[in-house]
């Protein structure tokens, strides 16, 4: 039998490996930009990881402990005000040095020193900072991706990140309405397995009668919002939706382009493609995803209901590595996983949550206003890190992630 501390060992490998493994096809010049406040360059997210184990776990457990370099813990901090001061977000991308040669040298130093401290007694306290480092890595890996996409989206080259076309059939799968009875429910992570705090604790919830769509959103529902003018009737969206809408100059969905030809085309990673009618929507900020729900006589539905559904029809990511965009599911799959799914659940703590002490408690709990969940995962998901309690969270006129929605209406 392999001992823990070894199988921690062996996951902190992969974990971190696969981060690197995403930044490979990048140039050094790619890992330095930013193409936004709300992004990070890709340089950044390989060493605010590797900040993470440093200062929270190599500070804490490591004998002689003696940082890297003692400005990054100013340079690499995100938003832990209880570790010290933080270099601004919107300016993340003018920190040319270190370079990304040297932020290789940094994460190869603390995995070398990590596994050393891994390869003794384990205490619970350690394994538990290096299991919440390795999923704090997993969700960087996600946003990777985004932020990347995103980059490349902003050069007139249209530049590809990685060769290939991902391709669905033409017909999406029949969309059916799948019933919630009324009653009382539990939702919240339970049994044993790794959960983040904002998943806690359990408690029951009532659900009044209601259906989810048994799929998310297709290309070719949402465009059929786009051509009936959906962008340009105020009637369907929020107001402050149609403020966002008006000073965004939003005419469809980030990323999507009307071909001169005719039809559309969608960036990707991919780069430039033929819009894939099958495929799933995303990249919807919220308000998006609430003006189609309108448009189509439905509505959001609620993250309790949201698990409960998961739950009820046993909903499971398909396992394996990341994709780098969401694909068509089959009428039975609920096309789990492929897009995050917009909720009309604003993002609070549960009944009875308590953060944990210390700086690590700032991880959840303090983004707990003017953000709304989203379930489900998505494409760019790392392999076996969600669940049906997973929440994520962004402010509504995030649309940069891999987010589309799932309708639901009342019984």
């Amino acid at each position: 039998m392999v001992a823990p501390e070894n199988v921690l060992a062996q996951a902190y490998a992969q974990v971190r490996q696969a981060s690197l493994a995403l930044a490979a096809p990048l140039s050094a010049e790619d890992c330095c930009v930013q193409s936004m406040a709300d992004a990070s360059p890709v340089k950044w997210h390989l060493a605010h990881t590797t900040w993470f184990f440093e200062t929270f776990v190599l500070e804490a457990f490591e004998p002689g402990f003696v940082p890297f370099h003692p400005a990054f813990r100013e340079l690499f901090n995100s938003y832990y005000h209880g570790v010290g001061s933080r270099h601004p977000r919107a300016q993340r991308g003018l920190i040319t040095r270190p370079g990304l040669t040297q932020v290789l040298d940094y994460r190869a130093q603390v995995d070398a020193r990590l596994q050393a401290l891994l390869a003794g007694p384990c205490a619970p306290r350690l394994h538990a900072l290096v299991e919440l480092g390795l999923q704090h890595e997993q969700q960087h890996q996600e946003l990777m991706l985004t932020d990347i996409k995103h980059l490349l989206s902003c050069n007139p080259l249209l530049p590809a990140y990685a060769c290939g076309a991902q391709r669905s059939a033409e017909a999406s799968a029949g969309m059916r309405w799948l019933p919630l009875v009324a009653g009382l429910r539990e939702i919240g992570h339970a049994g044993a397995g790794f959960a983040f705090d904002n998943e806690l604790p359990r408690h029951r919830v009532y659900l009044c009668a209601c259906a989810l769509a048994s799929r998310p959103v297709s290309n070719a529902e949402y465009q059929a919002f786009v051509e009936a003018g959906g962008y340009a009737r105020s009637a369907h969206w929020l107001a402050e939706g149609w403020d966002w809408l008006q000073a965004q100059g939003r005419t469809a969905p980030l990323y999507w382009q009307r071909r001169p030809q005719g039809g559309w085309a969608e960036f990707s990673l991919y780069g430039l493609q033929d819009l894939q009618s099958a495929q799933p929507v995303v990249h919807l900020s919220y308000y998006e995803a609430d003006a189609y729900a309108r448009w189509a006589g439905a509505r959001l539905p609620t993250e309790a209901e949201w698990e409960c559904a998961a739950v009820q029809w046993a909903w499971a990511p398909e396992a394996g590595v990341q994709r780098l965009h969401p694909r068509a599911g089959s009428e039975d799959s609920m096309g789990a996983g492929e897009v995050w799914e917009w909720t009309q659940s604003s993002y609070a703590p549960y009944p009875g949550f308590r953060p944990a002490e210390g700086a690590v408690g700032e991880y959840n709990g303090k983004f707990m206003v003017n953000q709304y969940v989203l379930r489900g995962g998505s494409c760019a998901s790392p392999s076996g890190h969600l669940r049906p309690s997973y929440r994520n969270f962004f402010p509504a006129g995030a649309c940069w992630q891999f987010a589309g929605l799932r309708l639901a209406r009342d019984a």
